[in-house]
């Protein structure tokens, strides 16, 4: 094992991605004479959809990362499994799949009806706190792992064991980011784009969106039933930006402050117009979720959106111990109002005429109105359909 060793601790040789380095370094063991025919381990994260991921590796064709979602703890597929055991007992197990009882658990049947002889499961000492990963390996040699084999493989789970639990930390900090922040500016945050005051001028389509009658849905329906409706028009919000290139930027209550980068003024065109397709999506998405109301016996949901370009300041702002990450600038106010403004004209989308100036897609002219906070009346958009 010590030339698996140096490999593993060679400058340059390390693989940022945990199951990249798993591949490598099941190769290398194979290589070294450890008769590897499938490794496994679980790696537990912090995920609102995953409550783990694994990285799944077997001789000859290669690896791949298996998902666990939430709920996997309570299925048949976990209860009474060898990683079960180990994770329980905290100590290694080993089945000889050659003389299985039926009572075994089914997927030590598979390893068995696949080709697999012997199977070692051992527990990963890691710092952090919290579900201990388990690896676990099976050979096809006939005769099974060796005892010298099964040391091997012991040492290989605690070199293994740092590269882990990066991994997991790793993967922590962008999930809450992503989660939280958005992908662009959890990258931002991650690359240190931290301190008060940090930000930069970008270029921007702004979108502001909102549920209607939010207040009178709060004082009509259980908190439970709101909480269930509130989070279905958010996805419905969420699945048209993401469709379209937009990021949310944060929650306020019902509405939703997101943004589609324009750094580039050539590709202001495009970005607009998928700024309005991502609208209409939303508006059609709405009104199929309206229909699926009505037969239960549900009032419809409406909402606005306004839609404004221009130069914003993105960057952090707050305490010195509690930051914010947002957009700020008068082309963020120009988007609330107009989304405000939906309310008093009746249409679901309003766009600036700076906005409109940009776009290649057609929008109706709705003549000039008074915007909040804004000194002199401004030509409004709209879609023409």
């Amino acid at each position: 094992m010590k030339p698996l060793l140096d490999w593993l601790l060679a400058e340059g040789r390390l693989e940022r991605r945990f199951d990249r380095l798993v591949d490598q370094l099941m190769s290398r063991a194979v290589a070294a004479g450890v008769p590897i025919w499938r490794f496994y381990i679980g790696l537990q994260l912090v995920h609102p959809q995953m409550v783990a991921t694994g990285v799944l590796w077997r001789r000859g064709q290669g690896y791949e990362e298996v998902p666990r979602l939430h709920g996997i703890l309570e299925s048949p597929a976990f209860i009474g499994s060898p990683m079960q055991e180990v994770r329980q007992k905290g100590t290694p197990v080993r089945y000889c799949l050659t003389d299985l009882p039926e009572t075994a658990h089914a997927v030590l049947h598979e390893l068995q009806s696949g080709g697999g002889t012997d199977y070692v499961a051992f527990p990963m000492r890691l710092g952090r706190p919290g579900s201990i990963p388990v690896a676990s390996f099976a050979t096809d040699r006939a005769s099974g792992f060796t005892d010298e084999d099964v040391a091997d493989l012991r040492r290989l789970v605690d070199m293994m064991a740092p590269f882990a639990e990066i991994y997991i930390y790793r993967n922590i900090a962008e999930t809450v980011t992503d989660t939280y922040l958005g992908h662009i500016v959890g990258e931002q945050i991650l690359g240190g784009l931290i301190k008060r005051g940090d930000g930069r001028e970008i270029n921007a389509v702004l979108w502001f969106s909102d549920l209607r009658d939010f207040t009178g849905l709060n004082e009509r329906m259980a908190a439970s039933d709101l909480l269930e409706l509130l989070n279905n028009y958010l996805q419905l919000v969420g699945d048209a930006l993401k469709a379209y290139g937009g990021e949310i930027l944060k929650f306020i209550g019902d509405g939703v402050m997101a943004y589609f980068p324009a750094e580039d003024a050539l590709f202001l065109p495009m970005v607009t117009n998928n700024a309005i397709g991502a609208a209409r999506r939303l508006i059609d998405d709405i009104e199929s979720a309206n229909e699926a109301r009505a037969t239960g016996g549900n009032d419809p949901v409406r909402c606005g959106v306004g839609l404004h370009v221009g130069p914003v300041t993105f960057g952090n702002i707050g305490t010195e111990d509690r930051l914010d990450f947002t957009v700020i600038g008068p082309a963020v106010n120009r988007a609330a109002r107009l989304e405000s403004l939906t309310k008093v004209l009746g249409a679901p989308i309003l766009a600036s005429a700076e906005f409109n100036a940009v776009s290649t897609i057609p929008l109706k002219s709705l003549g000039k109105h008074r915007l909040r906070g804004v000194p002199e009346p401004v030509e409004v958009f709209t879609l023409p359909d």
